[in-house]
């Protein structure tokens, strides 16, 4: 292989990166094991580069070569976990076999359902019943609160609305980081919907952070324009990214997923 065909590689890599991590994050439910598997990815490709398809788009070769590892080493979380957090795993245990990974990579990752098909190694029916097998089991799941830091008034209606017809109850929509902290104080909620910056200029991340001192366990979407900057891997990072401009699906998917986690790392940027 020549360098320049090396370059090519790496930046056909390095611009997916981020969203690996992401994804893998997001399905692991651990930033150090997600970044675990994305890492053994990279070995894969550098140990032999024919595993990644140069014919398909490169975002779906990378996570096509993450799901070949992922299924072979049996694609679970963390084991061995107590309260919360262990709470979750069994309760992801008793889920539908690819159900997950399906609706995260169709709708987080906003992958087409032929592509997700092809990194799945399935045919486009079966996943695409396998995202709604995924909607129906965690409607059945669980509902909670959510509290909505958001500054634009329709941005905010949408996600409000979007999280009622779930069947989960909105404390409130806090406009500033002030705001935030005074909503939670009135009411602690389940699961926290929060953009990065706010109608003041004040930061989501600054308001997310300092409830989180108080309350750790409480699980955090977070709503940026540009997911990559929060994904450096330089520090802790967010479970759960929806990019601007999102999808009804997305935020369905996002909230489903991180109501089946019962913790959120603090973020610093």
């Amino acid at each position: 292989m020549t360098d320049a065909t090396t370059g090519t590689l790496t930046e056909q890599i390095g611009a997916q990166l981020p969203f690996l991590r992401r994804y893998a994050r997001a399905l692991t439910g651990s930033q150090t094991r997600g970044d675990g598997y994305a890492a053994a990815t990279l070995e894969a490709i550098l140990t032999d580069p024919s595993a990644f398809d140069r014919s398909a788009p490169a975002k779906v070769s990378l996570f096509k070569v993450f799901h070949t590892i992922w299924s072979t080493s049996g694609g679970s979380m963390e084991t061995e976990e107590d309260g919360l957090r262990g709470q979750a795993q069994k309760h992801l245990a008793g889920l539908t076999s690819g159900t997950r990974e399906a609706l995260l990579l169709h709708t987080i990752e906003e992958i087409p359902m032929g592509d997700v098909a092809t990194i799945l190694d399935l045919s486009e029916d079966e996943a695409s019943k396998l995202v709604d097998i995924a909607y129906a089991e965690m409607a059945k799941s669980l509902s909670g609160s959510v509290m909505i830091i958001e500054d634009e008034a329709i941005i905010a209606l949408d996600l409000e609305s979007t999280v009622s017809e779930m069947g989960h109850r909105v404390t409130g929509v806090a406009r500033t980081a002030d705001g935030a902290r005074e909503l939670f104080e009135r009411e602690k909620p389940n699961l926290i919907l929060s953009d990065i910056q706010l109608a003041d200029n004040s930061s989501g991340i600054d308001a997310v952070n300092d409830i989180l001192k108080a309350s750790p366990d409480i699980p955090v979407i977070f709503i940026t324009a540009f997911p990559e900057r929060l994904l450096t891997g330089e520090g802790p990072e967010p479970a759960f990214l929806i990019p601007k401009p999102y999808t009804v699906e997305q935020v369905r998917s996002a909230v489903s997923q991180a109501m089946f986690f019962s913790s959120t790392e603090t973020l610093r940027v």
